[in-house]
């Protein structure tokens, strides 16, 4: 597939929302914040394989805890013509600092489901000696 070719197949905003499970609300705000880059025809929007491209990397950045500045910088990243070589290299960068503190969130939060479960337990014993069933 040529480049001209890669660019004339598109989706319109609600082939993307139903494609990636998204509002064209959020479509159009991502758009604002130069991360997507549709194509327009008057008061329509198309977006190419590499907006697709883009709105799926976006996604999974979003659902990994990265922010919108480093999911652009990261978008950015592509186009410095060294084959996505930086782009990779940085990723796998915030990718493993994101890993250390998404462990350490989990680490807390059981560490907090445990606490809770021992205060339940604690409670649920204080009430049966008051007389109160749950």
């Amino acid at each position: 597939m040529n480049q001209e070719q890669h660019y004339t197949v598109t989706l319109t905003i609600s082939e993307m929302c139903e494609k990636f499970g998204v509002t064209a609300r959020t479509l159009r705000f991502y758009e604002s914040k130069e991360l997507l880059f549709p194509l327009r025809a008057s008061q329509k929007r198309f977006f190419t394989r590499r907006d697709q491209a883009r709105l799926k990397l976006i996604l999974q950045g979003k659902r990994f805890g990265f922010s919108l500045e480093e999911i652009r910088q990261l978008l950015n990243l592509y186009d410095i013509g060294d084959q996505q070589t930086t782009q990779i290299a940085k990723t796998y960068e915030l990718a493993e600092q994101r890993l250390e503190i998404m462990e350490s969130q989990r680490d807390e939060l059981s560490s907090a489901i445990i606490d809770l479960k021992d205060m339940l337990r604690a409670g649920s014993k204080e009430l049966l000696i008051r007389g109160v069933k749950v």
